[in-house]
This record gives structure tokens, sequence and C-alpha cells, in this order.
């Protein structure tokens, strides 16, 4: 038997957070002046589009924008492949299908960064000379991709099948919050007072709401919809804490069926995509006077790591636009931050509410035979992994701002550089989630009733008191304004 077939598997919370760390490791030295990622694509608003693509660094520049996405597509099929086979995928497969949703994901940003969709201001405008815009900036293009992967899953069934060796939303998100956290502590370093206040009301948000939400899923599945408790519970969580994460979590806590858990998740995807869809749309047009109460209502609402921090993406350029063509002109970075904060505390509680259940059901429910009780060492089995390598990046940066203040345009330039390469894992699991997104199957399978439970839980409770919290507590806190 070869060393392969005996090799025990690497879960995706560790492959993200070796991942995002490599990334993050190679962009540091760019603050001693050593510039090792600078090659990597970067696309501009255009018009025209044989200048739209360039190498992000001018060190680089001799490059061209074509040579510099095809390294860019090597790069990370090289990084990936490595990580396939240490998961246990099939690399060749991995390579084949990663290598046409990478080419369908970014085409997609391509287009997403047009003028007339990507252009901001009146000034962007007069600049292109354009006498109209959508003003998305190019964050449209995450939309673009979602749409597209949902078209191909619901028209294309068999690309989509052929394509799903590539298909990780989870893991891509994950490896961009890793990165993440290094470009948040930059933001954070800058105005450490107003970045204090963000954690500890998203903190206070968070503890207030999930008390609330769980509780009153669970009741609607069991009492209006006559779930068992085996059902309810990972539908309450998938639901109320984080979407698919909380669904498989709790669902393991208690032992039940592993195709519950996994139905449930199928939903959450679903419902996911609608959200970010609509939600962010009605954020602009009507939170954007309080962007941190959009900001934190979209992290406690939208489920998924990827979904929610999407959102926050889209918001962050829709309010910004918004904002620019009124003369207001917030520094970027403070909405999207608010949403993966409060989102990374979010998945920290997974770990926790899962031993609860598994020690509620293993002594009082299901009782189970003595020394098979749930263990406080389970918190840190189900805690998400990934979550160390935010809190590294975030606390490495942050650590060499404060000790080093004169540096921070420089670790600034650091951070940006491996934040090129969390838009493009962005992009991967924004089209990704579109392409898990086959309606038809879910019909299929009978998700009528759990699907009543999330549409009544969701969109008739979960979403309005996530607002009202969010408004309770990030009312009147503002981002700081450019040159502020």
């Amino acid at each position: 038997m070869s060393e392969s077939s005996t090799r025990t598997p690497v879960n995706e919370d560790i492959l993200a957070l070796g991942l995002g760390l490599i990334l993050f490791l190679f962009a540091i030295p760019n603050a001693a002046g050593l510039d090792l990622l600078g090659w990597v694509v970067n696309t501009a608003v255009w018009t025209d589009p044989g200048k739209a693509l360039s190498p992000l660094s001018k060190g680089y520049a001799g490059l061209g924008g074509v040579a510099s996405l095809i390294l860019t597509y090597l790069g990370l099929l090289a990084a990936l492949s490595a990580a396939a086979r240490l998961a246990g995928w099939n690399v060749r497969r991995f390579a084949t299908s990663f290598s046409v949703v990478f080419v369908l994901a970014y085409f997609s940003w391509f287009l997403g960064s047009q003028a007339n969709l990507a252009a901001v201001t009146p000034a962007d405008q007069q600049k292109f000379g354009l006498s109209w815009s959508l003003h998305l900036t190019a964050e449209g293009g995450f939309i673009i991709a979602l749409l597209l992967g949902i078209l191909i899953a619901n028209f294309l069934p068999g690309l989509a099948l052929w394509l799903r060796e590539a298909i990780r939303p989870e893991l891509y998100i994950k490896v961009a919050i890793v990165i993440l956290g290094g470009f948040v502590a930059v933001t954070a370093a800058e105005k450490f007072s107003l970045a204090s206040t963000v954690v500890l009301r998203g903190i206070a948000a968070i503890i207030e709401a999930y008390l609330i939400y769980w509780a009153v899923v669970y009741w609607i599945a069991r009492r209006w919809f006559r779930f068992n408790r085996e059902w309810a519970v990972p539908l309450a969580s998938g639901v109320s804490i984080c979407g698919v994460a909380a669904a498989i979590a709790t669902g393991g806590a208690i032992r039940a069926r592993p195709h519950i858990p996994i139905l449930v998740s199928s939903l959450v995807v679903v419902f996911a995509v609608v959200e970010v869809l609509l939600l962010p749309l009605l954020a602009q047009y009507f939170l954007s006077n309080e962007p941190l109460v959009a900001a934190a209502w979209l992290g406690l609402a939208v489920k998924t790591d990827g979904a929610a921090v999407a959102s926050g993406a889209i918001a962050e350029s829709l309010i910004l636009s918004k904002a620019a063509a009124e003369g207001i002109n917030y520094q970027s970075g403070w909405i999207l931050t608010t949403t993966a904060t409060i989102k990374v505390f979010i998945d920290i509680f997974i770990g926790v509410w899962s031993f609860v259940l598994a020690y509620i059901w293993t002594r009082h429910i299901n009782k189970a035979a003595p020394g098979e009780e749930a263990r406080v060492g389970e918190i840190w089995q189900r805690f998400p992994k990934f979550i160390i390598g935010f809190v590294l990046t975030f606390g490495l940066v942050l650590l060499a701002a404060w000790l080093w203040p004169q540096a921070i345009p420089q670790i600034k330039a650091a951070a940006v550089e491996a934040n090129a390469f969390r838009v493009i894992f962005f992009l991967l699991a924004f089209f990704s989630i579109g392409l898990q997104s086959d309606f038809s199957r879910l019909w299929q399978q009978g998700i009528g009733r759990l699907a009543g439970v999330y549409v009544i839980g969701l969109f008739g409770f979960v979403i309005w008191v996530g607002l009202l919290i969010s408004w309770l507590f990030f009312s009147g806190v503002k981002p700081p304004l450019v040159g502020a």
C-alpha cells in the first residue's frame, strides 16, 4: 500500500490556515522593500480592455497584464493542487476543473471592472467620458461571478458536475479571511479607538442576538413544523449561528444522521445566495447614513462565512459610492472590517455552542455510555482552526504597527499586496457558491418543509432582530473620512 493511500487527509480548516499564512508571509517582506508578490494581477476600471490588466506592483510592470494573469493562475494552481493532495482529493481532476473555475471567475471580475459598471463618482465618469454608470465599483464582479455560477448550476448541470472537484467555497473564503486579518489590522492601527469600539460593540451584539436567535428558530421548527430534535438542532444552528459550519458541527454534536446537516447545509447555501443579492442593496438604500449599522446587520443576518463577508464587501462598495456621489468620502475598509469581525466572533461561538449541545444530549436526552459523555476538549475539536490564522495575521500586523508607527505606510503596502489574493479567493468563493445552487435538485430532495422553517426564521425574525440589535449598538458610529 502506498504512503499516499495511508496518509490521513488534512481538513479544510487546516488547509485554509496554512495557505492563508503562507501568502501573508510572502507579502510581509514588501514592508522592508523586498517585493515577492508584486507580480499578482491587478484589474483597473477600464473602457479599453487592452489596458485593464497589469501587475500589482510597478516593479513588475515589464511583465505586462497577460503574463501577470498567467503567473497568478499558475501560482494559485500550484498552491491549491498541493492542498488538494494533502486533502486526499483527486489532484488531476482538481487542477483541470480549477483551471476552468479560475478563468470564469476572473472573467467575471474583468467584466465587473468595466467603467459603466464600476465608475463611482461624477469625476470618474468624466474621466472615462461616460454619460452613465451603475456605481458598483469593481466589486460588482463578485455579483457577476455569483450569477454566472447560478446560471451554470441550473442550466448546465453537467458542467457544474464536472467542475465539482474545484467547487470549494468554504476553503476559498477561509483562506481569504486569514489574509483579511492583516488588512483589518492596518485599518485598526490607523484608527485604534474606533476599531476597539467596533470589536466591543460587535461582541455585545453577537451575544444578545444569538441568545435570542437559536431558541426562537428551534421553537419554530419544533412547534410549527413538527420536526424532531434531530432535525430541529441543525436547522436552528444553520439559520441562527453560522450556516453550513454550524449545521454540520452541531449536527455532529448531537450525533444526528449525516444526511440531515448536509440537507440543511444545501438549504443554507441557496438562501445565502438570495441574501447576498438582496441585503447589500437594501443596506445601501436604507442604511447609507449608518454604514456600520449596515455592516453589523450583514454580519448578524447573512449565513456562511463566504456570503457574509462577501455581502460586506458588496455593501461597502455600494454605500461608499453613494456617499461619494453626495460628497462624503468615507475611508474604505471599515464596513468590510465590521462585518468580518462580527462573523469571526460568530465562528468562535460555534465550538462553544457545539459543546453545550453535546453536553445536554449525552447527559440528558440521548444518554451516552459512561466515558462517552461530551468533554471540554470538544470545544477545541470543533473550533474553526482558520480563525487562528485571522488572529495571527491581525496580531502580527497590529504589533508591527504599534512598535514601528512610522512604518505604517510600508506595512499597509504589504497588506494591500496580500489583499490582492484575498480578492481572488473571494471571487472563487462567489463563483463556487453559485455553482452549488442547483434549485431543481433541492426541490427533488423534498426540501420544502425545511425551507419553510428557513423562510420564517430568517426573513420573519432573524433579519429584523439583527437589524434592531445592530442599530442599538452601532447607530451613530461612522467610518472616518478620507484624510481625517
